[in-house]
């Protein structure tokens, strides 16, 4: 046969071409079960004859190592066993704590300072009347010096009281102290998270963490100075896309305790 001659399709060893044939190929030793199984066409319960024989995905001492006692930028300080009282109230029983956060004491900076203001020019007053002999406006300006640390007190406890929250299923922001409020966020439906730092911030180790959601109406978007954003960022990324590594990590570190 001319090798320009068509071939015979009904000729011994002949086969039909690849478009003609739905099981093309599929009689190759090389195509065996694994290849089947890489390709989708079989599910783990057929592939294993014994079905415990599955075993999920398991992680070393080596990656597990790196994630809680690692240098660098991977490192997690410890969280606490339990949530305190203030927040514990918000969380229900299926719900896994991982840790709660107080804002920066950068946050406090403006009414500390308005505080402090407030005492000098209290004093330049205070002694500038006196010499007047205006006793009548030194008991003024007291009284208006102790609505301003008044003031200052009350965002000192507020500060206190505000927490940033972190389970399993969802961030919180809780805060006010007669006015409670709670907001939250769950972590499906988180579609964007980033951190912004100043150049004070990266000095401090404080920044303002950014969440988008897909709804329109978000409770929860913009929380400002947050102390370890870098390890905040990871801790929340850690939750959203590793959940089985942080319940791993925190297993471990139990059976390290006991």
């Amino acid at each position: 046969m001319d090798p320009g001659d068509p071939r015979d399709q009904r000729a011994e060893g002949a086969r039909r071409p690849r478009e003609d044939d739905e099981n093309y190929g599929y009689d190759d030793p090389a195509f065996d079960d694994t290849a089947a199984y890489a390709r989708g066409q079989r599910r783990a319960d057929e592939f294993y004859e014994d079905p415990d024989e599955y075993q999920p995905p398991s992680f070393t001492e080596e990656e597990l190592e790196g994630l809680d006692r690692g240098g660098g930028p991977r490192r997690f300080l410890p969280l606490e066993d339990e949530p305190t009282t203030l927040v514990a109230r918000y969380l229900f029983p299926t719900e896994r704590y991982r840790g709660e956060w107080k804002r920066h004491w950068i946050h406090l900076t403006t009414p500390i300072s308005i505080g402090a203001g407030a005492t000098l020019v209290l004093g330049y007053l205070a002694g500038f009347l006196t010499r007047q002999n205006i006793d009548g406006m030194v008991t003024v300006a007291v009284l208006i010096w102790l609505g301003v640390i008044s003031w200052v007190a009350w965002r000192v406890f507020d500060w206190y009281f505000d927490r940033f929250i972190l389970t399993n299923k969802r961030v919180m922001v809780v805060n006010g102290i007669v006015t409670r409020k709670v907001a939250m966020m769950p972590l499906l439906r988180v579609t964007d998270m980033k951190y912004e730092q100043s150049a004070l911030g990266r000095m401090l180790s404080y920044g303002t963490f950014v969440l988008e959601s897909a709804g329109q109406d978000q409770a929860l978007r913009e929380v400002k100075h947050l102390p370890n954003p870098n390890e905040l960022y990871l801790r929340v990324v850690e939750e959203m896309y590793e959940p089985q590594a942080v319940e791993a990590r925190l297993g471990k570190e139990d059976d390290d305790a006991d």
